[in-house]
């Protein structure tokens, strides 16, 4: 039944095409901007990770 009405829209086959280059352009995308990105600023975000938590609030409340 569905392969009946899908088959009976005009122009029905592009919007797989469409969906692909879009999901296709969205990692493209996301891989030039992981090799673009600053590794020393991955790093300094990745040393947040690490931190204690203690020493976290005093950085978030103005050491108050």
């Amino acid at each position: 039944m569905y392969k009946n009405v899908l088959q009976a829209i005009d122009g029905i086959e592009i919007y797989p095409l469409i969906s692909f280059g879009i999901f296709f352009l969205f990692f493209l995308g996301l891989l030039v901007y992981v090799f673009v990105l600053n590794k020393s600023y991955v790093e300094e975000m990745s040393a947040f990770a690490c931190e204690d938590s203690d020493n976290l609030d005093t950085h978030t409340s103005g050491g108050k």
